[in-house]
């Protein structure tokens, strides 16, 4: 039985994986972190705490879904305390990208901007579609609920990522996140990402391939957080026997 400490308990993804994990049968919640009141059920032998060295003292692995300013102090105790990481917070851009890669010395750690198997898959199609249609317009869309905070969501700047890498390009150069005005004509390697919010849309994307007289567009909806909350499990029951270095979904269901 794997002891997992979830950084962020009392937020909607912690409730989400408490749940997950009263059910499963190879792993248990160990510590629930939190800096304010958890009000979800919790069991009886779950330890309660707001201090880092607590969280990790008593987790083999630790789940991380808070925001940027809390998984980059979680991945900076962890350079002198270390422990397996599933990092899921999203928004982390470059400073968080260059210290998960120092922090992997000497640890591992799994870091996704979507813990969804469906999304690791549709990464992958997206960057097959991406190199084999190379004359296609691409154009991506996400919706999430209202109170989602980053905008564009980290899995649709995954996905224009992986777009943009099938075609060697640099997605800093080619991404537009927004159009109003007269604005001319598309750009051949013009990659959008556009960004809905509204209601309580747990999550959907869409990477669409348009040209003259076809398009195809790859869609993935999430209806349930719970989706992302067995994603980072299975995450973290198999980082917890990996060496130390970085990792994501992909290497966890063998998509690398």
């Amino acid at each position: 039985m794997v002891n997992i400490g979830i950084h962020g308990a009392s937020g909607k993804m912690g409730k989400e994986l408490i749940e997950c994990l009263n059910e499963s049968e190879f792993a248990r919640l160990s510590v629930a972190y939190s800096l304010d009141e958890i009000k979800h059920n919790l069991p009886k032998d779950a330890i309660v705490t707001n201090r880092l060295d607590e969280l990790f003292a008593n987790s083999d692995v630790v789940i991380d879904f808070t925001i940027k300013q809390g998984a980059l102090n979680l991945i900076n105790h962890a350079r002198t305390d270390p422990k397996p990481l599933v990092i899921g917070t999203t928004g982390l851009g470059d400073e968080g990208a260059s210290l998960i890669e120092l922090a992997s010395s000497t640890m591992p750690i799994l870091y996704s901007t979507n813990m969804s198997l469906g999304v690791a898959v549709l990464n992958r199609l997206v960057a097959l579609a991406s190199n084999a249609l190379r004359d296609f317009d691409i154009e991506i869309t996400e919706m999430h609920h209202r109170h989602k905070k980053d905008a564009p969501s980290g899995t649709a700047l995954t996905l224009a990522e992986h777009a943009a890498v099938a075609r060697n390009l640099d997605l800093k150069e080619v991404m537009i996140t927004g159009r109003e005005g007269l604005i001319g004509t598309r750009s051949k390697d013009e990659i959008a990402v556009m960004a809905l919010r509204g209601g309580d849309i747990v999550g959907r994307h869409t990477a669409g391939f348009y040209n003259d007289g076809e398009f195809i567009e790859l869609n993935h909806t999430a209806t349930s957080r719970a989706t992302f909350a067995k994603g980072a499990i299975k995450s973290a029951l198999w980082l917890v026997n990996q060496p130390n270095g970085k990792y994501s979904i992909y290497d966890c269901l063998g998509l690398n």
